[in-house]
């Protein structure tokens, strides 16, 4: 689409923004129009027509007036690899591994394992076979 470009009121410095469609790799794809802001990333990036690219998004969302606006901005842009994407995400280098806590002194070893928060709790003995002499408790076709 179109750059578009204009003078921040706040800075007075001049800005630009590029807007794009992308389309996913999918069994349905869908489209997402998203966009660059700032000259600098605009040439970085160098997005063509017709380019196969992993793109890093960040979506935001404001209000203006009582409704909602949201906003898809890409940070980061590369050539497809789909070597990439077959294999399993790779972690973040920022982030070094998770380690397991260190019990403090006179804890029982290994330490207990507390649910996560939000987790389900553990499932209970499992239900009777509802096929075997009864209905079905669900409404299930299947």
């Amino acid at each position: 689409m179109p750059e578009r470009g204009g003078v921040s009121q706040r800075t007075g410095q001049e800005w630009k923004l590029a807007q794009y469609v992308l389309e996913t790799f999918e069994q349905y794809p869908k489209k997402v129009c998203f966009e660059v802001f700032g000259t600098d990333r605009i040439q970085q990036f160098g997005i063509q027509a017709g380019q196969d690219l992993t793109i890093d998004i960040d979506i935001d969302a404001h209000e203006y007036q009582g409704r909602w606006f949201n906003t898809i901005r890409a940070f980061r842009c590369a050539p497809y690899n789909p070597a990439a994407a077959l294999g399993a995400p790779a972690a973040p280098a920022d982030f070094p591994p998770a380690q397991a806590p260190i019990p403090a002194a006179g804890a029982d070893f290994p330490p207990a394992q507390a649910p996560l928060p939000g987790a389900a709790p553990a499932a209970a003995a499992a239900p009777a076979d509802p096929l075997a002499g009864g209905e079905s408790t669900d409404d299930l076709p299947f």
